[in-house]
């Protein structure tokens, strides 16, 4: 990694540290300069702003949940499994909510697009590949499998995301999941499990 490759990731992991301990609202240019020990300029030669740099440290966690879902996709756990597994990997830690929070503003709109954006990039090839794996075991039975991704994506995303869901809800995603995959009634049963034993 080139040095100045190095300052800018040092100045993130500063950033998304006081965006965790103060909130992101509540952190100014002027905290993350007098942490970091740098001036002002040095500042705004690696950001543009400060949504810029909550922006990065968006892709940086973005980052970080890819190679845990990777890692899920890699490993010998049962092909649907794997693919709760990488949805659930995708979702921010509890304390990161606070800089999450701050992307979902309503004035922080487009920065909260590009994060949407970013999100599908890593998340439907990952998944994308354990459904073709699936298909392949004879698990699933779908083509369009990048199509069918998003809309699972996007379904879980609505149903669960807010926490805000019923036991009918889980049973009716279970069965929309099972039918959009190709697969056998209650291959993903295992879900009431995971979401609490619904």
């Amino acid at each position: 990694m080139k040095k100045g490759e190095k300052r800018k990731k040092e100045l993130l992991m500063i950033a998304y540290r006081l965006f965790l301990s103060r909130g992101y609202e509540n952190t100014s240019v002027d905290d993350i300069i007098e942490e970091a020990g740098i001036a002002k300029g040095t500042y705004y030669y690696y950001f543009e702003s400060k949504e810029q740099m909550l922006e990065e440290v968006i892709a940086m966690m973005i980052d970080k949940e890819a190679e845990a879902a990777m890692m899920i996709a890699e490993s010998d756990m049962p092909i649907p499994q794997k693919i709760v597994g990488v949805i659930t990997s995708f979702r921010p830690a509890e304390e990161e909510f606070t800089i999450e929070n701050a992307v979902n503003r309503p004035e922080n709109v487009l920065m909260h697009e590009k994060t949407h954006i970013r999100l599908f990039e890593k998340v439907v090839p990952i998944l994308s590949g354990i459904v073709v794996e699936g298909v392949n075991e004879g698990i699933f039975s779908c083509d369009n499998i990048t199509e069918r991704i998003k809309m699972l994506i996007h379904m879980s995303s609505y149903t669960f995301d807010d926490g805000d869901f019923t036991e009918k809800d889980v049973d009716v995603f279970i069965d929309m999941t099972e039918k959009l995959l190709g697969a056998a009634p209650g291959t993903m049963g295992f879900i009431r499990m995971v979401i609490g034993g619904i």
